[in-house]
């Protein structure tokens, strides 16, 4: 039994939603989204259920407890997890896409290698950003941070960009149209290269 795993990776600001929903407009039902949980606030452009799964800190706790994450992290104040049962791995016919910061692609990567009664097909691609200026004028241009989260966002930029060479591929962001292109064609790859 195989399953495939799209892990798409990168600092905060770098695009990484965008280039995650065009895959999903684009290639749906074949590519489906892992929704991951979140102790953070909803955005105004957000839904819960589709963009991520809105909790309380208690609430994620017990999940915790619960042992119900393939992974979870402490990113900028708020809790991140993957829950095990999104992934629905076995079916070797979907495609599953995370949007993740670079310690739970990390984390998962490791996990994965350790499976012992499944195949798990992983392409993982980091978005690098052209500079921490461009993230700060995309951060800015959001609108959804205040300037001391932006800063604290930078700085964890920093040691994330160091962490490229664990992934499978890094691409050097552009526009947002280019970042696509490059995404889509990987995944084309990844895909031919399973048949």
């Amino acid at each position: 039994m195989s399953s495939n795993l799209i892990l798409i990776s990168g600092p905060a600001g770098v695009g990484k939603t965008t280039i995650c929903d065009s895959l999903i407009n684009e290639f749906h039902p074949d590519i489906q989204r892992v929704i991951t949980v979140t102790t953070r606030v909803c955005r105004a452009n957000e839904n819960n259920g589709v963009d991520y799964i809105f909790i309380t800190v208690d609430e994620f706790k017990e999940r915790v407890e619960q042992n119900e994450f393939l992974e979870y992290e402490e990113i900028h104040g708020n809790l991140y997890g993957t829950p095990k049962s999104s992934l629905c791995l076995g079916n070797d016919s979907i495609y599953h896409l995370i949007n993740i910061d670079v310690n739970g692609a990390r984390t998962i990567q490791k996990k994965v290698s350790e499976y012992d009664d499944m195949e798990v097909n992983l392409l993982s691609i980091f978005i690098k950003p052209s500079s921490l200026e461009d993230l700060r004028v995309r951060m800015n241009a959001r609108g959804t941070e205040r300037q001391d989260e932006i800063d604290r966002r930078l700085q964890t930029a920093i040691s994330e960009i160091a962490q490229i060479s664990h992934f499978d591929l890094v691409i050097d962001s552009k526009t947002k149209d280019e970042d696509y292109r490059e995404v889509k064609k990987e995944f084309l790859k990844f895909r031919s290269n399973l048949f």
